[in-house]
């Protein structure tokens, strides 16, 4: 008795993928990852496949859904990269299914799991936290995946709003108006943003020969900035570097508790531009991070490797600093 011939089901059972990732190997119509394309020419020639390209069951129609999952704390940036998302999938005539966790490896899975059986026809991560790579494994070769993020990763496209350069540009506006007692109140240690605010407020400082001042640490939060400002010695320094605007807002209400106001105490910049930063009291001196732009290049990026297949290069947006009224040159100079 013959075999019957083998199924697009045994290919990819014998790959480890679904039909459906066999058929779009076929197709073209849709995204399928190098390593799994390997996987499935090596099931096809172990089986002795042979593809029927007018068979219904083949067609594979796309959802024109685009899974995004952020994680972090709910603030100005990511805000902002939601709404680009939103701008750009409206735009595209994309709808954008929307998982808002913390970041626990068991929650991420879980909500992997809601876009893959939703069958969205690519994932998008906003997230600041390190690892978040080691969740995203199973996903690779099975969707197209665009990160959010600080850092490039080998296995997914990615794109961000670059945070070293900025704090290069808060901390050199600065120096070059005298400051060399800057102190600097950074994001929560474990965020990759923050890290690379904090390194380049050091590098900033290292090119004056300048010495870094011991970090305050808050967590975004106007609230944090307002702990710091309470707390720090005001002999200290005589300029501040804060990690975004919200920190900054808080601690320059604690020290007007104080009795100081910058600029004629200290001089103060912050990260993000956030709109309301130009109605702070005094309006504060920032940098602009576009983050709106950032979700809506992290869209485009995601449609092109759905569209293509093809792997799409980094992209950096570079921020710009926008001085205000909370920076003075320090007396004398």
């Amino acid at each position: 008795m013959s075999q019957s011939r083998p199924k697009m089901v045994d290919v990819g059972r014998l790959a480890g993928v679904s039909a459906q990732t066999v058929s779009r190997f076929y197709t073209g119509k849709g995204y399928v990852g190098a390593e799994t394309r390997r996987r499935i020419e090596a099931a096809i020639a172990q089986l002795n496949y042979q593809f029927n390209g007018s068979a219904r069951s083949l067609r594979v129609n796309a959802t024109r859904t685009v899974g995004v999952l952020t994680t972090g704390p709910s603030v100005h940036g990511i805000w902002s990269i939601l709404q680009g998302l939103n701008e750009a999938a409206h735009d595209a005539g994309y709808a954008l299914f929307t998982s808002w966790v913390e970041f626990d490896p068991a929650e991420v899975h879980e909500a992997l799991d809601r876009f893959l059986s939703a069958r969205v026809d690519g994932i998008l991560i906003s997230s600041p936290h390190p690892g978040i790579e080691d969740t995203l494994q199973r996903v690779w070769e099975t969707v197209p995946v665009v990160i959010l993020s600080g850092h490039a990763w080998p296995h997914a496209d990615s794109a961000t709003v670059d945070s070293y350069e900025a704090a290069l540009l808060a901390t050199r506006h600065l120096t070059e108006l005298g400051h060399r007692r800057i102190l600097h109140i950074a994001g929560p240690e474990q965020i990759n943003e923050a890290q690379d605010r904090e390194r380049g407020y050091r590098d900033a400082l290292a090119e004056v020969a300048a010495e870094p001042l011991p970090v305050v640490r808050g967590d975004w939060s106007a609230q944090s900035g307002y702990d710091a400002g309470s707390g720090v010695d005001v002999k200290d320094f005589s300029a501040v570097f804060s990690g975004n605007d919200q920190m900054a807002l808080g601690f320059m209400n604690a020290l007007r508790g104080r009795g100081l106001v910058a600029p004629s105490d200290y001089s103060i910049a912050g990260v993000d531009d956030m709109p309301d930063a130009r109605h702070f009291a005094p309006p504060l001196t920032s940098v602009r991070m576009d983050f709106a732009e950032l979700g809506r290049s992290g869209f485009r990026m995601l449609v092109e490797r759905i569209t293509t297949g093809e792997r799409v290069a980094r992209h950096v947006i570079h921020p710009h600093l926008v001085p205000r009224e909370s920076t003075a040159r320090v007396t004398g100079l």
